[in-house]
């Protein structure tokens, strides 16, 4: 069934007419304009600021004392990041100069070491040199010899010499004993063959000067034979031993 047709208000207007009425024109108050202005004033500053800060053609509207100061500004940082700059570039080369000083002496500490290790014998040396082989069949050399065979080798800049399997340093002696020759104590059977590192240009003729050492020991019926080699190997070590009084003094 039906509903029944709405019936129209006492001056004619429908409820539909009525509430268009009550929505349009909109009715504003005076606190809702305050609002409205309040809040358009607030978007325009913000707006304002955003560009000016954002936009570098702000300047234009400067003065020229601000524009004067803030170059002045500019300058002086300038200046102090270049000075900034040359500092940290003064101590960076200092840094290097110092690393390169300090991997000089490490090199030169470690070299001088080693120099001293060979002429101590507690380590290995190889160079060019001489083999030096002396056969003594009738049991003719004796001590003083060998010995003058060393002093000759080291007159002539043999800089690490070895027999058998003896290194020869500067304390090294060399003496006869009941049962042949010894050097330091260690007894040396024959052949004594020599190894040592120098200029073979200048060990060989060494040697070999009338009355020297290869005269000497043929006239004892020994034996001399000398190999100059590119590469002669010195590896009879000594330990190293303590002092028992001397001390660093650093």
């Amino acid at each position: 069934m039906p509903p029944p047709p709405a019936r129209p208000a006492p001056d004619g207007r429908t409820g539909r007419d009525r509430l268009l009425a009550a929505l349009w024109p909109p009715r504003v108050g005076r606190g809702q304009l305050v609002v409205a202005l309040v809040l358009f004033v607030v978007g325009l500053g913000v707006a304002i600021q955003v560009s000016s800060t954002s936009d570098p053609s702000a300047l234009r509207g400067a003065r020229q004392e601000d524009l004067v100061r803030i170059l002045d500004e500019l300058d002086d940082r300038k200046q102090r990041l270049e000075d900034e700059k040359s500092r940290l570039e003064d101590q960076q080369a200092e840094l290097e100069n110092s690393t390169d000083r300090a991997e000089e002496a490490r090199r030169q500490n470690a070299a001088k070491e080693r120099q001293l290790g060979i002429l101590a014998g507690t380590v290995a040396a190889q160079g060019p040199g001489i083999h030096l082989v002396i056969g003594d069949p009738n049991e003719t050399v004796e001590a003083d010899m060998l010995l003058n065979t060393i002093q000759e080798l080291r007159a002539a800049g043999a800089e690490a010499i070895q027999i058998n399997d003896v290194r020869v340093v500067a304390s090294s002696y060399v003496e006869d004993g009941s049962s042949g020759v010894s050097v330091d104590g260690r007894k040396l059977k024959a052949p004594y063959t020599f190894e040592a590192i120098g200029r073979p240009a200048d060990l060989e003729p060494a040697l070999r000067i009338p009355g020297g050492v290869v005269q000497t020991m043929e006239k004892e019926q020994a034996t001399v034979r000398i190999e100059p080699r590119d590469k002669v190997v010195v590896d009879a070590l000594r330990d190293v031993k303590r002092p028992d009084y001397a001390r660093s003094s650093s």
